[in-house]
């Protein structure tokens, strides 16, 4: 079993890195979250990921994970029933690690049914196996969750029928949210425009 893999990024995209350890490449599936923090280093900087491997009859995968708690949330998502490794990457891409866990734990299913192939039965699903493992404080708890879903779910449509990305989309309305949850759907579009 894989922990980590340390080396030198040789190539990055948004769904994969390849890492050269000792001049030998590896290609790591990873997510969104760890691919802009991978961006934030310097060329020849080394990286670190954390890995999981899939062993399949046809392939040997690996998905790369910034920190611990990424593949801990990964590895949960897997757990659940009907989500599996693609799924759960592209769960961790649209939802940072402190949001996904926040979802979860408050049982607000509205940001996982917002993620592309994520209906209502599967984001419940989520919630009801993974709510009692999910450790997050209640300050984040306070400082995350949307005061207002109900805002919050009519301008997230809204936004992504414009042509936004769902996940900038979320972030942007977390935010807005967070500050003002008082505020109409029609203020929280306006704002998030500006913001975006």
């Amino acid at each position: 079993m894989i922990e980590y893999i340390k080396g030198t990024i040789a190539e990055i995209t948004p769904a994969y890195a390849i890492i050269d350890n000792h001049g030998m490449g590896y290609m790591v599936n990873i997510t969104l979250y760890a691919y802009e923090r991978l961006q934030q280093l310097q060329k020849g900087q080394e990286a670190l990921l954390y890995i999981y491997e899939a062993i399949r009859e046809d392939a040997h995968l690996l998905y790369g994970f910034i920190d611990k708690r990424e593949r801990e949330l990964f590895l949960l998502l897997i757990s659940v029933s009907g989500v599996g490794p693609n799924m759960a990457r592209m769960i961790l891409s649209a939802l940072p690690p402190d949001e996904l866990s926040v979802a979860i734990a408050s049982g607000n299913e509205i940001p996982l049914k917002a993620v592309k192939g994520i209906g209502a039965k599967t984001a419940q699903r989520i919630i009801v196996d993974l709510k009692d493992k999910i450790k997050t404080d209640s300050s984040t708890l306070l400082s995350k969750t949307p005061a207002n879903s109900e805002v919050y779910e009519e301008a997230l449509a809204a936004l992504v029928m414009l042509g936004f990305p769902q996940a900038i989309s979320q972030k942007v309305l977390t935010k807005l949210l967070a500050s003002n949850s008082q505020i109409t759907v029609e203020d929280a579009i306006k704002q998030a425009l500006k913001m975006m």
